[in-house]
């Protein structure tokens, strides 16, 4: 009974730190709407890479420099803020000087490895906290949760890739502009969480 418990919180865990990841992969697919399976299959084993080694580094922070990362918790949601904006800002100048309907305009802007490392970064780095939920955790439990984590988050984001893909073909040289916008709020809202909470 231990280890289904453990199991669902992990998967629920999992959806939960998702979401943002799940955001950027359908604003990822509507700005390449030509993109690639394996592209997507890549996009999506980033951000789990993220999601998995973040809850991990977190964990294991927790128990070799605690008082270090209690003070540099409350910037985390201003490095994720930060980031998320500077992407979307990108986007949305991309797609306010695409003043043509011409879709290869937009296909020359496709996602480079060093832009998805930073969202990568972007998305996953409230997942840092979560190492200190599960500090109590043996290593090897810690681990198994960091890779349902990773597996929930591979599967969530194929879907908003697949999602963002159908409805970026639809939108045209305007899914960069509304992409750019998803991503200012998804950093707006993390850092208002913040503040608020």
């Amino acid at each position: 009974m231990e280890i289904v418990r453990f199991i669902v919180n992990s998967v629920l865990l999992g959806a939960g730190l998702a979401m943002d990841a799940f955001s950027v992969s359908v604003v990822n697919g509507m700005h390449e709407p030509g993109m690639s399976s394996g592209k997507k299959l890549k996009i999506a084993g980033v951000f789990a890479g993220f999601q998995t080694l973040m809850p991990l580094l977190g964990w294991v922070l927790v128990h070799t420099l605690l008082q270090l990362i209690r003070q540099a918790e409350g910037w985390i949601p201003w490095i994720a803020f930060v980031l998320l904006f500077l992407i979307g800002g990108k986007m949305v100048l991309e797609g306010i000087t695409n003043s043509g309907d011409d879709r290869s305009e937009l296909t020359k802007h496709r996602l480079t490895p060093a832009v998805l490392v930073v969202q990568g970064i972007a998305t996953s780095i409230d997942a840092l906290s979560v190492g200190f939920t599960i500090a109590d955790y043996k290593i090897w439990a810690a681990i198994i949760a960091g890779l349902i984590i990773g597996i929930v988050t591979f599967v969530i984001c194929r879907v908003g890739l697949v999602l963002g893909v159908k409805v970026g073909t639809k939108l045209n040289r305007h899914a960069s502009i509304i992409g750019g916008i998803i991503l200012i709020g998804i950093g707006v809202e993390i850092l208002i969480s913040h503040l608020v909470g």
